[in-house]
């Protein structure tokens, strides 16, 4: 396991709460990263996909950090997602986050234009990381399924001679550990920090020199994954492992951000927690009591927010 790393262990995809009015509750947002960072997570990676990030807009985005940091979120622990298909708004978000603290920001390619060549997605990262500036660590976010824009290892290999230092690592959600190991057989031993998406692929993952993980299940998950970073290369891990692997098929038993949602809800006893924006949908009562028995049938309890 890389345990120097900016973000090294876990790193819960964080849930945006919604108002009845489908604004962003800042308050409860507040309130449950820090339960998350009192309950095994090391990193916050707010403003991701689990986040709803994309259907929200830039001043929002710009409010959920400011709004964050205001509430006693301190920003080194704050990993948000910055990348947008507009590359002044891409600047824009980044720039402000480091501006606030933040020691890293994870960026979707620019998603739009489909089929882009690798020249051009680095001439995009270059300018990107140029117009920024500052110390902000700048983390590629590998999710084809969704931008369908890979990160190949030329591609990354080219940017890290080019920006030695300023491209910190990457989360890799494309779901196919093969793929993660890859860039950690690559690029791990000189520093670059690998992230999985997926959590069953985490105890493999800490085993050939990856960073950890930012993913959804751990809103609910966390400390069963803080166990595997804690005992990488002891038994214990391995076993804590079986338990988290469990969990992510829960959630991922039905649709994926309602559903979190829908666990968080259940917990807090907060029905808030179920407002989500379209084109998402909260879950019907049948989807909802088949989510709650996997997860049940996972054994964990988590402790009061």
């Amino acid at each position: 396991m890389m345990r120097d790393a900016l973000f090294a262990g876990v790193n819960a995809a964080v849930l945006t709460p919604m108002n009845h009015d489908l604004s962003v509750d800042l308050d409860r947002m507040a309130r449950h990263g820090t339960w998350l960072l009192a309950n095994g997570c090391n990193g916050l990676a707010v403003l991701g996909t689990t986040g709803e990030a994309n259907s929200l807009g830039i001043a929002e985005r710009l409010s959920v950090m400011e709004g964050l940091a205001e509430r006693g979120i301190p920003a080194t622990r704050m990993l948000p997602g910055t990348g947008t298909t507009a590359l002044t708004d891409t600047v824009l978000l980044t720039r402000r986050a480091g501006e606030l603290g933040c020691r890293g920001a994870l960026l979707l390619p620019p998603f739009f234009y489909k089929n882009p060549s690798d020249d051009g997605l680095f001439a995009y990262f270059s300018e990107v990381i140029q117009r920024v500036g500052g110390d902000i660590g700048i983390y590629l976010y590998h999710f084809p399924a969704q931008s369908a824009v890979p990160f190949d290892l030329d591609l990354i290999g080219r940017l890290l001679r080019a920006y030695p230092g300023k491209v910190k690592g990457i989360k890799d959600s494309s779901g196919d550990f093969s793929n993660t190991r890859l860039y950690a057989e690559h690029y791990a031993r000189d520093g670059f920090e690998v992230y999985c998406g997926d959590d069953s692929a985490l105890h493999a993952l800490l085993q050939e020199g990856g960073a950890g993980c930012v993913t959804a299940a751990a809103n609910v998950g966390s400390a069963v994954s803080a166990l595997v970073c804690q005992n990488w290369d002891r038994q214990a891990g391995a076993d804590a492992q079986v338990t988290l692997s469990a969990i992510r098929h829960a959630v991922t038993s039905t649709a994926l951000i309602p559903g979190l949602k829908a666990l968080v809800a259940r917990h807090t006893g907060d029905p808030s927690w179920l407002n989500i924006r379209p084109p998402l949908l909260k879950l019907s009562a049948d989807q909802e009591a088949r989510l709650f028995a996997a997860f049940d049938a996972c054994g964990v309890t988590l402790v009061a927010e």
